[in-house]
């Protein structure tokens, strides 16, 4: 690796994309001696990437001369762009490499260019990564480790490498199926796939390319596989892990890491070793148990203590926009899962609840909500939709859960649309129209509609099941917004 990368000494490198990523690729590239030229069509990120030394050039400018590409030794991608995308297309057709950004960083620490060579712990799944991430994290530093937490959640690899005050001997690694989609060359000393349901499947085009793109997480010393999880735990065969062990939340086999009685136990790296217990683990409920039990595995396959798993576990608390509590009122309690970006995210909030509004929509990605419409049908008192797929989701309360009430707020400029009719004693689809009104004006809408279809003892959830980049910068702002519109309602009175 470290010829391959010798290579890009005096020669040109394009960095697709000027987000945090892309950027986060120019000093290293710089440091190794790389001509680095970034690309976006956004023209402020653009800005920034130049003050770093970067020559910068308009996307569209550069798709549209295929022969410039070709004087690119190498293509440094970031995890957006999926692989048909005309640039990346074009650079595939011209033999230029293509490198994501954290292929990049294993390279990188390969060839020990910031200090010796860190471990790497890959948290990878539909759902749970960050809360898992942030666990291992957690128990690494009650062991004593000096440790970060980067990649997917918010600090970039090659930022965690180049840090040196202080220097992380070990890395945390939240890992999205699109950055192991660009990083084949990566063997981790553990890493875990938590589970598989249908998500981004419009950029890997199937379930197929989905599922082969986590398998890069089982390609190191040890493998874990969320055994709960039907996809996932039926991966034992297809993971290239040296060791591949698994996690349950029933009494655990020879093998398997799981729950007797209150207890969290390890079979898999000890005899019968006590880690934790139930009451031990924030979130509490199924789903937290299940990521504090695939972060165990990763700690325990470096050799971390039982002591320290307890400790860090007892210690770790989750983040925003992560089914937090963020007001009640008239007796109504409102919560913030907005990082809740696909069905099998939202299926978990759901089903921790016994009588929901449900606030939902946004980008599905490809995702069917079908399934889960019909299994949490008993529980939903409401329903309130915004965002692109808005519709698809309605249709779907339409076709299982006919009793639900549900409000759609149309942020459009389609007059045609008309409210939906019923011809049946069911409650219609009730179009609320705010033409043109940015996310967090829809959200407030949304707020205050599921507030009066909420009672006291019940809860509004905001869970979409889908993407927010339609209407937000991202799930942090919708779920700030959230929170915002909640306030208001609290600072307005009753709302019945």
């Amino acid at each position: 690796m470290t010829d391959e990368l010798e290579r890009l000494r005096g020669r040109s490198v394009l960095v697709a994309g000027a987000g945090v990523s892309g950027r986060a690729t120019i000093e290293p590239l710089t440091d190794l001696g790389a001509h680095v030229t970034v690309t976006d069509r956004d023209e402020r990120a653009l800005a920034e990437c130049a003050a770093l030394g970067a020559r910068t050039v308009d996307l569209d400018t550069l798709v549209d001369d295929s022969a410039a590409l070709r004087e690119f030794a190498l293509v440094v991608t970031s995890p957006g762009f999926p692989p048909d995308a005309p640039l990346l297309s074009r650079a595939a057709g011209a033999a230029v490499p293509i490198w994501g950004d954290i292929e990049l960083s294993w390279r990188i620490d390969r060839a020990e260019i910031y200090g010796p060579a860190r471990r790497w712990l890959v948290v990878t799944g539909t759902n749970g990564k960050t809360t898992t991430t942030t666990m291992v994290h957690a128990i690494l530093e009650a062991a004593g480790r000096s440790s970060v937490a980067c990649g997917n959640i918010g600090l970039p690899v090659l930022d965690a490498l180049r840090r040196d005050d202080p220097r992380a001997d070990v890395l945390a690694v939240e890992l999205s199926s699109f950055q192991l989609h660009w990083a084949p060359s990566v063997r981790p000393d553990a890493g875990v796939v938590l589970n598989i349901a249908e998500d981004h499947l419009d950029w890997h085009g199937g379930i197929e390319n989905y599922i082969e793109a986590k398998l890069g997480a089982l390609t190191g010393a040890v493998g874990v596989l969320g055994l709960d999880d039907p996809i996932a735990g039926g991966l034992l065969d297809r993971s290239r892990a040296v060791v591949t062990v698994g996690f349950t939340l029933g009494y655990p086999q020879e093998g398997e890491l799981g729950i007797s009685g209150e207890l969290l136990v390890d079979r898999a790296f000890a005899d019968s070793a006590v880690l934790a217990r139930v009451d031990d683990v924030t979130p509490p409920g199924p789903a937290g148990l299940s990521d504090a039990l695939a972060a165990a595995a990763l700690a325990r396959a470096i050799d971390v203590p039982e002591s320290a798993v307890h400790d860090g576990l007892r210690r770790h608390r989750v983040g925003p926009h992560r089914a937090a509590p963020v007001g009640q009122v008239d007796g109504v309690d409102y919560i913030d899962d907005s990082k809740a970006t696909n069905p099998h995210a939202a299926r978990s909030s759901l089903l921790a609840r016994d009588r929901v509004v449900w606030i939902a929509g946004g980008l599905l990605k490809g995702a069917r909500v079908d399934d889960l419409v019909a299994e949490v049908a008993p529980r939903l008192s409401g329903a309130v939709l915004l965002g692109r797929d808005a519709g698809d989701i309605a249709e779907a309360l339409t076709r299982h859960a006919p009793q639900v009430p549900v409000v759609v707020v149309d942020t459009s400029d389609d007059e045609a649309m008309t409210d939906a009719t019923s011809e049946t004693d069911t409650p219609p689809v009730t179009r609320i129209v705010a033409p043109g009104a940015d996310g967090p004006t829809a959200m407030r809408v949304a707020v205050r509609e599921a507030a009066a279809l909420a009672s006291a003892g019940e809860t509004v959830l905001l869970a979409p099941a889908a993407a927010s980049l339609d209407m937000f910068a991202d799930y942090a702002e919708r779920g700030r917004s959230f929170a915002s519109a909640v306030e208001e309602l609290r600072g307005g009175g009753t709302h019945r």
